[in-house]
């Protein structure tokens, strides 16, 4: 997973997958979801990020097992 900020437009993008986007899907005015071909989450796209989110604030926190590689 990928996680991008564009200052110059104040746009998070959250990259999930890099399959083929086939679809992009309006869940509300400033957030956006893409799909590949099989309906799996490729990317979210947030506007006006600092205020529908609580960015520079990111955390990340692995619960459970950790997978062996």
């Amino acid at each position: 997973m990928k996680i991008k900020y564009f200052n110059d437009t104040d746009t998070a993008l959250l990259e999930f997958s890099e399959n083929a986007i086939k679809e992009t899907r309006e869940i509300s005015e400033n957030i956006y979801i893409d799909i590949d071909e099989k309906g799996n989450l490729v990317s979210i796209t947030i506007e006006h990020a600092k205020t529908n989110t609580h960015l520079p604030d990111i955390s990340y926190e692995q619960i459970g097992e950790k997978l062996k590689v």
